[in-house]
C-alpha cells in the first residue's frame, strides 16, 4: 500500500513540477511584455520571499509534530543561534539578487531561450561542487556539460537577431538578457552549493533554514527595492501594477522550489530531469502560437543537445554489487550483479 501510495505521488510531483516549470516561464515572460502598467521586478520579489516565508512557517508545526515544537524550534535554533542564522545570509543576498536578474532576462528573452538558456545552471552548479564540496564527477557528467555549453551556444546564436518591439512593448536587448541569465545562473549554482554545506553541516532541519532564508532575504529584498526603485515606490506604491497574473507568478515561484523538494523525495534526478525537458519542450510549443516564436533548425538542435545533456548528467549508473561464491576446489571466487 505504501509501495503504491509513493509510486502515485512520485508521478504527481513530476507532473506538477513540469507544469509549474513551463507555466514559471511563459508567465513571466507574460506579465514582463505585455502592454500596460508594469509591475516592479524588485516589489515581486519581496512579495516571493514574504510567500516563502508564510509557507514555510505553515509547514514547520507539521514537520515539528506539533505548534509548541514548531515555536520551541524557531526559538533554539533560530533566535538563540544568531551567528548560526547569519550564515545564512549569504544565500539570501545572493538569491535575492539572482531573483531580480531572473526578471530582467524573462524581460529581454523569450521564454523558450529563456528556458533552455537557464539550464546553465547545471554548469555552473557542477563547477562549484567540485570546487567547493570536493566532489568527483563521472566523464559522462563532463560530456554531459560540454554538450550543454554548446547547445546554449546554438539556442543564443539562432535567436541572435534582436526582436522588433512593438508600439506599445518596451525594447528588448538579447545580450542583456543572456548576460542576466548567465549571471543568475553562477549564482543559482554558487548559493545552491553554500546552502547544502550549510544544511550536511549540522542538524538543523530544511525547513528551519527555508524559515531563515526568507526571514533574512525579507529585508535584503526590501533594501534593494528601496536603493533601486525608492522613488517608484514612493510615487506609485510597493504593489503598482500587480493583478492576478503577476500574484501566480510570485506564488509559482515561491512554490517552485518546494516541489523540487518533494519530486526529489519521491522520484529521482533522472524523472527531475525529465520533468525539466518536459517543461521546455512545452515552453516552446506554447510560445510559437502565444509569443508568435519563430522555430530555427540551429535552435532545435541546441535545445536538443541541452535535453540530453540535462539527462546525460542526472544518469546514475547501477551500482555492482559483489557476492562471495564457493569455487568446487574449495577456494572463493566472486560474481558482479547489477541490483
Amino acid at each position: 500500500m505504501a509501495q503504491t501510495k509513493d509510486s502515485s505521488m512520485k508521478y504527481i510531483s513530476l507532473v506538477t513540477l513540469t507544469v509549474q516549470n513551463a507555466l514559471l516561464g511563459l508567465c513571466t515572460r507574460y506579465v514582463r511584455t505585455r502592454p500596460g502598467d508594469m509591475f516592479l521586478s524588485t516589489s515581486a520579489v519581496l512579495m516571493g520571499e514574504l510567500v516563502k516565508l508564510v509557507t514555510c512557517l505553515a509547514i514547520l508545526p507539521t514537520s515539528e509534530g506539533s505548534l509548541s515544537r514548531a515555536w520551541l524550534a524557531i526559538k533554539t535554533q533560530i533566535l538563540d543561534q544568531k551567528l548560526d542564522t547569519l550564515k545564512v545570509g549569504v544565500p539570501s543576498l545572493i538569491y535575492t539578487v539572482q531573483n531580480n536578474l531572473l526578471y530582467v532576462a524573462a524581460s529581454n528573452l523569450d521564454a523558450a531561450t529563456y528556458q533552455v538558456t537557464y539550464q546553465l545552471k547545471i554548469l555552473t552548479t557542477a563547477v562549484f561542487s567540485v570546487t567547493i564540496l570536493r566532489r568527483s564527477l563521472r566523464p559522462l557528467q563532463w560530456c554531459a556539460l560540454l554538450v550543454l555549453l554548446v547547445g546554449v551556444a546554438l539556442v543564443q546564436l539562432a535567436q541572435a537577431e534582436p526582436a522588433r518591439p512593438t508600439a506599445d512593448a518596451p525594447a528588448q536587448s538579447q545580450l542583456l538578457g543572456f548576460s542576466c541569465a548567465l549571471a543568475a545562473c553562477v549564482l543559482s549554482g554558487f548559493a545552491g552549493i553554500y546552502f547544502e554545506k550549510i544544511l550536511k553541516g549540522s542538524d538543523v532541519s530544511v525547513w528551519i533554514r527555508n524559515v531563515q532564508l526568507s526571514a533574512l532575504s525579507l529585508p535584503l529584498a526590501l533594501a534593494t527595492g528601496l536603493l533601486s526603485d525608492g522613488g517608484r515606490i514612493a510615487d506609485k506604491g510597493l504593489l503598482f501594477g500587480f493583478d492576478w497574473v503577476v500574484w501566480c507568478v510570485i506564488f509559482q515561484n515561491a512554490m517552485g522550489g518546494l516541489l523540487v523538494a518533494v519530486v526529489v523525495k519521491y522520484a529521482d534526478n533522472i524523472l527531475k530531469g525529465f520533468a525539466t525537458s518536459l517543461a521546455i519542450i512545452i515552453s516552446c510549443i506554447v510560445s510559437i502560437y502565444l509569443f508568435d516564436f519563430q522555430l530555427s533548425v540551429m535552435f532545435v538542435a541546441g535545445t536538443a543537445m541541452v535535453l540530453s545533456a540535462v539527462f546525460m548528467y542526472s544518469y546514475q549508473p547501477p551500482v555492482v554489487a559483489a557476492i562471495p561464491l564457493k569455487a568446487d576446489g574449495g577456494g572463493s571466487a566472486v560474481r558482479k550483479v547489477a541490483p
